[in-house]
């Protein structure tokens, strides 16, 4: 099951304009099952889309990457200064705004995921914490499930690495 929700924390001047809805998010997640994913990933592959997409037309600003987004320019700042920090990005203050650091068909997801940290500490998979120790399958289930999931937490990370920025700019551009 695919589930979009939103988990309430502290103020991040998020707001949710399509909606009505003002709100104080802290995380929009998207959760298969029990793992959760921050959307932090897709809005970051948004912007960096979006800068291949325009950056030789436009001034790619936090607003105008706001804009697309539908985010608050805090927010889409924060993702900046991530990709920036990773080298994906260069922004120029002033005139200039932000333009990609490396050509897209070098910039994988797989980079995007790691820059923004799309995965908290826990890992992929949120694994309850203490399973029962009085019979077999609580005893074992971490034996029987961890590897699984670090397989299919690999797969993922494969996935990711073979698509590139310049894969979905071009996708992109049959849509203009």
């Amino acid at each position: 099951m695919v589930r979009a929700f939103f988990m309430a924390g502290g103020c991040h001047d998020y707001c949710c304009p399509q909606s009505g809805m003002n709100a104080a998010v802290q995380t929009i997640a998207l959760t298969i099952g029990g793992m959760q994913i921050s959307s932090r990933f897709t809005m970051a592959v948004h912007v960096m889309v979006a800068i291949d997409v325009y950056s030789s037309d436009h001034k790619v600003t936090s607003t105008f990457l706001a804009k697309s987004v539908n985010a608050n320019p805090v927010i889409i700042r924060r993702l900046i200064q991530q990709l920036k920090n990773d080298d994906l990005i260069t922004v120029t203050r002033g005139a200039g705004g932000a333009v990609l650091a490396r050509d897209p068909q070098d910039i994988t997801l797989l980079d995007i995921f790691d820059a923004v940290e799309a995965v908290d500490d826990a890992g992929l998979f949120n694994f309850h914490d203490n399973p029962g120790r009085s019979e077999p399958v609580g005893r074992h289930i971490h034996d029987v499930l961890d590897v699984r999931l670090d397989r299919v937490h690999a797969a993922m990370e494969r996935e990711l690495q073979s698509m590139t920025v310049a894969d979905l700019a071009q996708h992109m551009r049959t849509f203009m």
